[in-house]
């Protein structure tokens, strides 16, 4: 494992599962969502497509802190529709790059318009402490092989 490795095996080994809401359900929906599944975000698509994304941060700022209810205000009204993604090329560096610039913590993964999975900067943070651990491992084993 290298910490340059790319979305693509990132994804190969985490699964390429991304839960995805409408942007017509409530926003009490798509939290119940979060939670159930675990994640802190849900990519908003209309036809297959992606329209946006929603996340925890969306809701605690643009629900909570304006006085809305959840369950009557639509996805729509608070998705962030500017939505950067990747691609399964992408190394992890440049990823990790993407979201401290960008201030976000989930990338979509795209293939041209083909949705094919998530990562988030927990997964890129796992990634580079296991390729360290792992390069640890073996430059251990080769100083305690090595004939002195």
């Amino acid at each position: 494992m290298n910490t340059t490795g790319t979305i693509s095996e990132i994804l190969s080994h985490k699964g390429a599962n991304s839960w995805s809401v409408s942007p017509d359900v409530t926003v009490f929906d798509a939290i119940q969502m979060m939670a159930d599944k675990n994640v802190g975000a849900l990519l908003v698509t209309e036809n297959n497509r992606l329209v946006g994304i929603i996340s925890e941060r969306d809701y605690t700022r643009k629900v909570i802190l304006k006085g809305k209810a959840s369950k009557q205000t639509a996805v729509r009204e608070i998705l962030s529709d500017h939505v950067i993604h990747v691609s399964p090329s992408h190394t992890v560096e440049e990823c990790l790059r993407i979201m401290t610039d960008h201030r976000i913590r989930h990338l979509p993964v795209l293939e041209g318009d083909r949705i094919v999975g998530v990562v988030s900067i927990g997964d890129l943070v796992n990634w580079v402490i296991s390729a360290q651990t792992n390069t640890i491992n073996q430059l251990q084993t080769y100083i305690a092989g090595y004939p002195g």
